[in-house]
């Protein structure tokens, strides 16, 4: 592992951020980490909305989440013929939670959230860090533009250990459906570059 996140690649220039479209379950709030839900009809539509964007750019390597949800996702945004699936970019395992909101959760554990509470028969911040830095160390090794399609939670906490190495950070970095967030460099320091860009509303060019 890297132990400097300032440590500029000379190989990967950017990476792309895409978080998969609406399913009923991130409509309503509910935690979806293993189940392997589809894509609502405005989810689909979501995901065509990112085509004409992501077409206008060349991407080296594309890799996806094997969840359902994801992998639509990438087939609809037009980046299907390049996309490798790729088992560490699954959302965050749940465990007990899975398919509860929040609000649920809070009823009777009161103050928990995924980014500092246990989390029963699923994984915890730290295991979610482990991952997500041996993902950004791959991620060095590569060259050129690399797009990733995965999960809310995961793409934050991946976020957070490529500016600062803490998977924490990603705590305050907002993500919608089908959004699409840049990572890269400024000078000689990993950076957010773009964050939570919709297709529909700005270019990304």
């Amino acid at each position: 592992m890297s132990a400097n996140p300032a440590e500029v690649s000379p190989g990967v220039r950017e990476v792309w951020l895409i978080r998969h479209g609406e399913t009923l379950w991130s409509r309503s709030g509910q935690h979806t980490g293993s189940t392997d839900i589809a894509l609502t009809e405005h989810g689909r539509e979501q995901a065509r909305s990112l085509a004409a964007t992501l077409a206008a750019q060349r991407f080296d390597a594309v890799l996806c989440s094997p969840m359902a949800r994801a992998i639509e996702t990438c087939q609809l945004a037009g980046l299907g013929a390049q996309m490798t699936i790729t088992a560490d970019l699954h959302e965050w395992d749940y465990g007990i939670y899975e398919g509860r909101t929040t609000a649920e959760i809070h009823r009777t554990d009161p103050g928990w959230s995924v980014w500092h509470s246990p989390i029963p028969q699923g994984e915890d911040l730290a295991r979610v860090q482990a991952r997500a830095a041996m993902v950004v160390e791959n991620l060095l090794a590569m060259r050129g533009r690399v797009a990733l399609v995965s999960h809310a939670h995961f793409l934050r906490a991946l976020a957070g250990c490529w500016v600062s190495g803490s998977a924490a950070l990603g705590a305050h970095l907002y993500l919608d459906t089908a959004s699409v967030s840049i990572l890269g460099f400024d000078h000689e320091c990993r950076a957010i570059r773009r964050w939570n860009a919709l297709g529909e509303s700005r270019a990304l060019t």
